[in-house]
């Protein structure tokens, strides 16, 4: 548990409401161990679960079937439940209708949470701080050039950008393209391309230039 905190700790040390959020929730931790209420080793046991083997790796399966199957891609798109299922993916009880959004060369989509930080959580994992910080919030519905270049994702002007607002009723996934100098690769090689940061639209799929292509039949 003390290395993931000391992680956090240089995570939300530039946002003072992230960092007064961890401390609050480490308090709570404590307070709880200390009653003898919970289990340190339960709660790492989830936190590495949500981080390893849930998400968000179960998103990049999805994308890397649909990248390398037309037929799925068409299934996910119209039920990603089903499709979800048809790759037996652990989903967890929660399943809170999905919207698969996809992007294409002249439409790149961005997915917040306005009122909170509803997440698709079963398929991408933990949501990072600064999906859940106000700034980010607010921001990006108003500017979304602007904040995802200080993401690190300049779009150039004829790509529209389009934002969709996660809720309670509903959650967003966004299908990214499939990067340009991939033909060839396999599922297993497709899948290290696409991170959280891809699925949510703040960032885009992309080949290392030391990336060796792996040349694997699809």
């Amino acid at each position: 548990m003390s290395d993931r905190h000391h992680h956090d700790d240089h995570e939300h040390g530039a946002d003072p409401i992230a960092r007064r959020n961890a401390l609050r929730a480490e308090a709570l931790e404590s307070l709880l161990v200390e009653r003898g209420l919970v289990q340190p080793d339960v709660v790492d046991a989830i936190v590495t679960r949500f981080e390893q083997d849930i998400g968000p790796l179960n998103g990049a399966k999805l994308v890397a079937r649909a990248w390398t199957d037309p037929a799925f891609k068409i299934r996910l798109l119209a039920d990603p439940w089903a499709a979800i299922e048809e790759l037996g993916l652990p989903t967890g009880p929660d399943k809170t209708p999905i919207v698969v959004l996809e992007d294409a060369p002249d439409l790149h989509h961005v997915v917040v949470c306005t009122l909170c930080s509803c997440y698709p959580s079963s398929l991408l994992g933990l949501p990072p701080t600064w999906y859940k910080s106000p700034p980010y919030r607010s921001r990006v519905v108003r500017e979304p050039r602007a904040v995802l270049r200080e993401m690190g994702l300049d779009l150039p002007p004829e790509v529209a950008v389009r934002v969709s607002d996660s809720s309670a009723e509903v959650r967003y996934l966004v299908l990214p393209m499939r990067p340009a100098g991939t033909v060839g690769w396999s599922e297993e090689d497709l899948r290290r391309l696409v991170t959280r940061d891809t699925l949510i639209g703040v960032a885009r799929p992309s080949v290392a230039v030391d990336d060796p292509a792996p040349g694997k039949p699809t």
